[in-house]
C-alpha cells in the first residue's frame, strides 16, 4: 500500500538559506580561522588556559551531566513511550537496518578509532591516573578506562539529541533544526525569533569546532600512515595538502546527498574496518584476545557507576591534569559533536520507534567499539609487556604512529599499514562530507525530511571545515584540538538539558493523548447503515474517479459543515484541499485552531491499494498489475499519522460523526494535559 507523505507545518515554506544563522556563523568562523592562522602562539595559549579553567571549575558538572544524558535516553527507550515512532504512526524506516547502523557508526566515530585504538590503551597502561604502570592490574584498568571514554556515555549523548530532533521533526512536523526542540519550553515566538537563531548559530559553530577536532586527529593519523608506508615527511605543509585533497573529495560526496555518497562510503567504511579487526584477531594471540575481551566487558559494566562519578578529587594537581587531558576532553568532545551527529542520525532515522532508536544508537556501535579497543589495545599491551618497549614509547610520544608500529610486529606489515591508510582516508572523507551536509542544513530554513541544503552551501561549509582544521593544527596541533573541543562543548551541554525537558514534556503529552483515545465513544460503524449496505461497502473496491467524487461530495461538505458550526461559536477553523501537489497526495484537511493549546487536525487521504487476489480481474501476478487491479481508500489521518481505517462509502452524517468522535477525544486529551 502506498503511504502518502503528510504535510508538515513548514511545508509551505521554500528551501532558502537562513541569512541570520548563516551570516552570524560565517563571521564567527572566519574570525576563528583568521586568528588561529595569524596568531598561532597566542591562540594556543588562550585555548590552553580556557581548557584548564573549564576543567577545574566544571569537571564535576561534566561528569554529572553526561551521566544524566545517558540515563534519560535509556529511560525513554525502556519507558511506556518507547513504541512511539519518530514520525507518523504509519511511517516506515527510510533505510535498511544494516545501512542505518553503518551510517550512524561512521558519522559518530570515524577515523578516531585508528588514532586512539592503540595509543589510548597503552597510555593508560604505561601512565595510569593512579597506581603503578606496566603491571597486570594497570593493563586491566587501561582497557576499562578506554571503554569508559568510548562507551555508553558518549552514545547516550548522541541518542538524546538525535531522538529529540527526529521526534519534533517527524512526529510534530517541525523543521529538522536545533531550534525546533525548544518549542515546548520557550514557545513559538521565541523559538522562531532571536532565541532560535542564537541556538542554530551556536550549533553551527559548535559543530564546526567538533568536526575540526576529529578531522585534525584524522590528518595526524593519515600523515603518520603516509610517513610509515611511503616515507612522506610529517609536517604542517603535508597536512595542509591532505586536508585540501580530502575536503575536495568530501565536497563532491556531500553534493550527492545522504542516499548516495554518504551512504555508500559508510557501508565501505564499516566493511573495511571489520576486516582489519578480524585480521588482527586471527594473526595475533587469538585465545588471549578473546579471553581478555570477555573480561574487559565485565570490568566495564562492573565499575561503570564508580568511574562515571570519579572526578579525581583526592589526587591533587596530578589527578586534575589527567582528568582534563582525558575524561573531560572526551566528554566535551562528545558534546561538541552532538549537534552534528544528532542531526545526521535524526536525518536517517525517520520511521523507527524510540526503543529501536535508543538501543540501536547506544548498543550497536558499542559492540564493535569494545571489540576494536580490546583487540587492538590488548595486542599492543601484550607486545609491550613482552619487551616491545619502542611501541610503548611511540604511543606516548606520537599517538598517530602507534597503530603502524603495532603492525610491524605482524606478518605482512606493509599490507596492513596500507589498508589502515586507505580506511583512514575513507573515514576521513565520511566525517567531512556528512559534516558539510549537516552544517549546510543547520544554516538553511524550509528543509523537509526529504531535502538537503543547496549544493553551494554544502561546498562552502566543506571548505570552512578544512580551513579551521588547518588553523587549529597550526595553532598548536593536538593540544589545541583538545582545548577547542572542551570550550565548544560546555555551552551546548546546557542546551542538551533543555532538550531533556522538552522531550519529557512532549512524551507526557503523548501519554495524555493515548489515554484520551481510549475513552469510549458511540460506535460509528453500522449506525444508520443496513447490514446489506454495510456488506456492499466492505467488498467494494472504488476507482480513483469514484474516490475523488466521494471526497468532493461527501468528505468536503462534512468538513465544511463542522467548520461552520464551530465558527458560529467563535472557534477558528481551517479547511484545505490539496490535489496531489507538493508530493503530499490528494487529501482534505480540517483543522481546529486552539491558539496556545494543541490544534486538532483531521485529514482524509486518498491512498492507493491493491485489490485482494480474489478480486483481481486480470492477474494474480503483482508485478504485472494494471490500473483496474488497484482501488482507493479514504484513510483518516490525525496529527500522529494514519488511523488505518477507511471512510469511503460513509454518508455525510457518518463522516461528521467520526470527525466529532475524534474531536471529542482531542478535547479529552487537552483536559488531561492541563
Amino acid at each position: 500500500m502506498h503511504s502518502p507523505q503528510t504535510p508538515d507545518n513548514g511545508g509551505s515554506s521554500s528551501l532558502t538559506v537562513n541569512k541570520t544563522v548563516f551570516t552570524a556563523s560565517s563571521l564567527i568562523s572566519i574570525v576563528l580561522i583568521a586568528l588561529t592562522i595569524a596568531f598561532p602562539s597566542a591562540s594556543e595559549n588562550v585555548l590552553g588556559r580556557a581548557m584548564t579553567w573549564i576543567s577545574d571549575y566544571f569537571g564535576w558538572y561534566y561528569m554529572l551531566v553526561v551521566a544524566a544524558y545517558s540515563l534519560f535516553a535509556l529511560y525513554v527507550g525502556l519507558s511506556r513511550y518507547s513504541n512511539i515512532k519518530l514520525g507518523q504512526d504509519h511511517d516506515k524506516p527510510d533505510f535498511p537496518f544494516i545501512t542505518w547502523a553503518a551510517m550512524l557508526f561512521s558519522a559518530g566515530i570515524g577515523i578516531d578509532l585508528l588514532f586512539f585504538g592503540v595509543s589510548e590503551p597503552l597510555a593508560h597502561y604505561l601512565a595510569p591516573s593512579m597506581g603503578e604502570g606496566a603491571t597486570p592490574e594497570a593493563a586491566r584498568a587501561a582497557i576499562a578506562q578506554t571503554f569508559l571514554h568510548w562507551g555508553l556515555h558518549g552514545w547516550g549523548i548522541y541518542a538524546l539529541i538525535g531522538m529529540t530532533l527526529a521526534y519534533f521533526a517527524y512526529r510534530h512536523r517541525l523543521p529538522l533544526a536545533l531550534r525546533s526542540a525548544l518549542l515546548p519550553v520557550f514557545g513559538k515566538e521565541r523559538t522562531e525569533g532571536w532565541l532560535g537563531h542564537s541556538v542554530d548559530t551556536f550549533g553551527v559553530v559548535c559543530t564546526l569546532l567538533g568536526i575540526a577536532t576529529s578531522l585534525g586527529i584524522g590528518i595526524l593519523q593519515v600523515n603518520a600512515g603516509l610517513t610509515h608506508v611511503f616515507g612522506i615527511e610529517s609536517s604542517k605543509w603535508v597536512q595542509s595538502l591532505i586536508i585540501i585533497g580530502v575536503i575536495v573529495i568530501a565536497g563532491l560526496s556531500a553534493m550527492t546527498g545522504v542516499e548516495r555518497g554518504v551512504r555508500r562510503l559508510s557501508e565501505i567504511n564499516m566493511g573495511a574496518a571489520t576486516l582489519l579487526l578480524i585480521a588482527l584477531l586471527v594473526f595475533g594471540p587469538t585465545a588471549f584476545l578473546l579471553n581478555a575481551f570477555s573480561q574487559n566487558v565485565g570490568d566495564y559494566f562492573q565499575n561503570i557507576i564508580g568511574k562515571t562519578f570519579d572526578v579525581y578529587a583526592y589526587e591533587g594537581a596530578v589527578g586534575a591534569e589527567w582528568k582534563a587531558s582525558w575524561t573531560i576532553f572526551f566528554w566535551a568532545w562528545w558534546v561538541a559533536w552532538a549537534p552534528f551527529v544528532g542531526l545526521f542520525i535524526a536525518r536517517i532515522s525517520r520511521g523507527r520507534t524510540l526503543r529501536e532508536f535508543v538501543f540501536g544508537v547506544m548498543f550497536i556501535p558499542l559492540g564493535f567499539i569494545f571489540a576494536w579497543f580490546s583487540i587492538f589495545g590488548n595486542s599492543a599491551i601484550d607486545l609491550v609487556s613482552h619487551g616491545a618497549v619502542d611501541l610503548g614509547q611511540v604511543a606516548l610520544e606520537d599517538p598517530a604512529m602507534g597503530m603502524f608500529r603495532l603492525f610491524e610486529h605482524y606478518p605482512y606489515a606493509s599490507v596492513w599499514s596500507l589498508a589502515a591508510v586507505v580506511i583512514g582516508l575513507i573515514f576521513f572523507v565520511t566525517s567531512a562530507d556528512s559534516g558539510a551536509l549537516v552544517l549546510a542544513n543547520l544554516s538553511s530554513k524550509g528543509l523537509s525530511s526529504e531535502t538537503d541544503a543547496p549544493i553551494w552551501l554544502r561546498l562552502f561549509w566543506a571548505a570552512a571545515t578544512g580551513l579551521i582544521t588547518l588553523g587549529l593544527l597550526f595553532a598548536g596541533g593536538f593540544a589545541s584540538l583538545q582545548s577547542v573541543s572542551v570550550i565548544a562543548g560546555l555551552p551546548f551541554s546546557f542546551i542538551l538539558l533543555i532538550y531533556m525537558l522538552s522531550m519529557w514534556s512532549s512524551l507526557r503529552q503523548e501519554g495524555h493523548k493515548r489515554k484520551a483515545s481510549g475513552v469510549d465513544m458511540p460506535a460509528l460503524i453500522g449506525n444508520g447503515l443496513l447490514w446489506r449496505e454495510r456488506l456492499a461497502r466492505i467488498v467494494n473496491f472504488p476507482s480513483l474517479n469514484e474516490a475523488k467524487k466521494f471526497m468532493q461530495y461527501k468528505v468536503h461538505p462534512a468538513m465544511l459543515g463542522v467548520a461552520q458550526e464551530l465558527n458560529k461559536q467563535g472557534i477558528e477553523t481551517k479547511v484545505v484541499r490539496n490535489d496531489e501537489d507538493d508530493n503530499q497526495g490528494d487529501h482534505l484537511s480540517f483543522e481546529v485552531l486552539h491558539g496556545e493549546e494543541v490544534d486538532f487536525v483531521y485529514q482524509v487521504y486518498l491512498v492507493e491499494a491493491i485489490k485482494p487476489v480474489f478480486a483481481l480481474e486480470q492477474s494474480t501476478n503483482i508485478a504485472s498489475l494494471h490500473e483496474q487491479d488497484k482501488y482507493y481508500r479514504a484513510e483518516v489521518y490525525l496529527s500522529e499519522g494514519s488511523q488505518e481505517y477507511d471512510l469511503l462509502g460513509y454518508t455525510k452524517e457518518q463522516i461528521i460523526a467520526d470527525i466529532l468522535n475524534q474531536y471529542e477525544r482531542h478535547m479529552q486529551f487537552l483536559h488531561l494535559k492541563r
